[in-house]
């Protein structure tokens, strides 16, 4: 029994490590991929529908989801994904989807550090 691989086998495995590699850096960083790469999260979405989120926080009844308080925003929330600034961004809710910045849904949980 022999244990040889062969350079194609070994090129192939290597390309595949730094492709998993770079994925897992970019996971494990936090950062979203850019926001051209998804499509904005559309209200009348299923999952979206179920957690009440809103493009503009500003417009949330507070009748219908009395939980919302008016400083909360997907901007400040946990869960949002990218960089400070940019206004339609991932959240780990709505995988392959961008959120407003200035959005909201009833999963918000205030990101440390934020007003």
């Amino acid at each position: 029994m022999t244990n040889s691989i062969d350079r194609r086998s070994l090129l192939r495995g290597a390309a595949g490590l730094v492709v998993g590699v770079a994925a897992g850096q970019a996971a494990l960083s936090g950062k979203a991929v850019a926001s051209d790469a998804f499509p904005k999260l559309e209200e009348d979405n299923a999952t979206a529908k179920a957690l009440g989120y809103h493009h503009d926080a500003k417009k949330v009844e507070p009748k219908k989801f009395p939980t919302h308080k008016p400083e909360q925003f997907c901007h400040n929330c946990n869960l949002i994904q990218g960089k400070d600034g940019e206004q339609w961004r991932g959240c780990t809710l709505f995988p392959k989807k961008l959120v407003n910045a200035d959005g909201w849904c009833r999963s918000w949980i205030k990101k440390a550090g934020s007003k």
